[in-house]
C-alpha cells in the first residue's frame, strides 16, 4: 500500500487528525511517510495548513501541499474566485507517485468529500485515486446520518471500481449515544468494507508525544495499529 488516499464523508469529520494518526502509526512501525494535501482552502499564506498539522501531531513526515486558496470553499470554487490556477487530478497523482518513489507510504488527503471539485472540468479526488490505482480510506462521523453519507461514498467508489480500504470513525464521543453505538455495527455493512479504527474525540488536542504513543491503539493492523474492531463492537454494543 505505497499510496493511500484519505477522504471524508463530508467536512469536519476528523479527516486531518485521522491522517495524522495513520502517519504516526506507520512511523512507529518503522515506515517512512509522506503526506500530500491536494488542495488547502480557507488558510492564509502565513497560517498552518492541514499538512502542517499532520506533521505537528505525527512527527517526522514529509509534508507537501500542492495549492492553497484563501477562501474556505471547494477547491475549484476557491481557485476561480481567487483568480488562481486550480489543482488538477493528474497533478495530484503525479506528485503522489513521485513521493512514493522516496517513501514507504504516501497519504493523500483530500478536501471535504470524495466528489468535491478541484477544477472547472469537474476533476475530483476520486479521479486522482483512479490515476494512482490507490485504495481509499473513508473517514466518517459517529452519529446520526453517517450511514447515509458513508454508503453514498462507498457506492461511488464501487461504481468507479476503486478499492475502499475501510472506514475510520474520525471522532468517537466519550459518552456515545444510541445512534453512534448502533452505527458501529452498521457502518461495515453499508460500506461493504471493514471498520478500521475509531479516534477518540479531542485526539487532535493531545500533546504530540501523547498522540504518537496512542495512535496505534486507535487503528487496525492494516493501518499499522493494534485496534480490535470486534472488541470495540462488543464494548459499545447497544
Amino acid at each position: 500500500m505505497p499510496v493511500l488516499v484519505i477522504t471524508g464523508t463530508g467536512t469536519e469529520v476528523g479527516k486531518t487528525v485521522t491522517t495524522a494518526a495513520v502517519a504516526a502509526a506507520a512511523l512507529a512501525a518503522g515506515q517512512s511517510v509522506a503526506v500530500l494535501k491536494a488542495a488547502q482552502t480557507g488558510v492564509r499564506p502565513d497560517e498552518r495548513g492541514d499538512a502542517d498539522e499532520v506533521a505537528r501531531l505525527a512527527g517526522a513526515v514529509t509534508a507537501t501541499e500542492l495549492a492553497r486558496f484563501p477562501e474556505p470553499l471547494a477547491p475549484g470554487t476557491a481557485a476561480r474566485r481567487a483568480g488562481m490556477a486550480p489543482v488538477h487530478p493528474h497533478e495530484v497523482a503525479e506528485a503522489a507517485a513521485k513521493l512514493a518513489t522516496e517513501h514507504d507510504l504516501v497519504l493523500v488527503e483530500g478536501a471535504g468529500g470524495l466528489l468535491v471539485r478541484f477544477d472547472a472540468a469537474g476533476g475530483t479526488l476520486a479521479d486522482a485515486a483512479r490515476l494512482l490505482n490507490a485504495p481509499v480510506l473513508v473517514v466518517a462521523s459517529a452519529g446520526l446520518g453517517t450511514l447515509n453519507t458513508t454508503e453514498l461514498t462507498a457506492r461511488e467508489l464501487s461504481a468507479r471500481e476503486l478499492e475502499l480500504a475501510g472506514v475510520v470513525i474520525g471522532s468517537w464521543p466519550d459518552a456515545a449515544d444510541l445512534a453512534s453505538r448502533c452505527n458501529v455495527m452498521d457502518l461495515p455493512e453499508v460500506a461493504a468494507a471493514p471498520l478500521l479504527g475509531a479516534l477518540p474525540a479531542g485526539a487532535g488536542a493531545l500533546q504530540p508525544a501523547d498522540f504518537r504513543t496512542a495512535a496505534p491503539e486507535w487503528l487496525a493492523p492494516r493501518l499499522y495499529g493494534m485496534w480490535d474492531a470486534e472488541a470495540f463492537r462488543i464494548r459499545e454494543a447497544p
